[in-house]
């Protein structure tokens, strides 16, 4: 599947096509987000090197839209782990343990909670 942001996933698991929108358009977004945060950095370092008043001074807000884009893609990739998460458990409500798999590949709620030191 040439083109295909998933590719590994056309190998026959069951994705919800709505979430794979939902997770293409989040993406789609990030990368939006991300070039225009190269042509920001791109104009701040030329502001930079110029040294003129002006153009230092024209950073500050550059350097602020810089700064919310950045936060715009971290609640984007935020949002991206909580409804892939959604999704596995919904996908994998057969599964006995009750627990969906975490990046190191062992269960989550399987019960096994560390405890807070009082």
């Amino acid at each position: 599947m040439d083109g295909d942001i998933f590719p590994g996933l056309g190998d026959g698991s069951q994705i919800d096509s709505k979430v794979m929108q939902t997770f293409q358009k989040s993406f789609v977004q990030v990368q939006k987000i991300l070039d225009q945060n190269r042509l920001l950095i791109n104009e701040i370092n030329q502001n930079h090197e110029s040294k003129l008043p002006d153009n230092l001074s024209r950073n500050v807000g550059l350097i602020r839209e810089l700064n919310n884009n950045i936060r715009r893609v971290v609640d984007l990739y935020a949002d991206l782990s909580t409804n892939f998460t959604k999704s596995m458990d919904g996908s994998s409500e057969g599964d006995s343990s009750g627990g969906a798999l975490r990046s190191d590949g062992n269960k989550s709620g399987g019960g096994h909670k560390r405890g807070r030191p009082v």
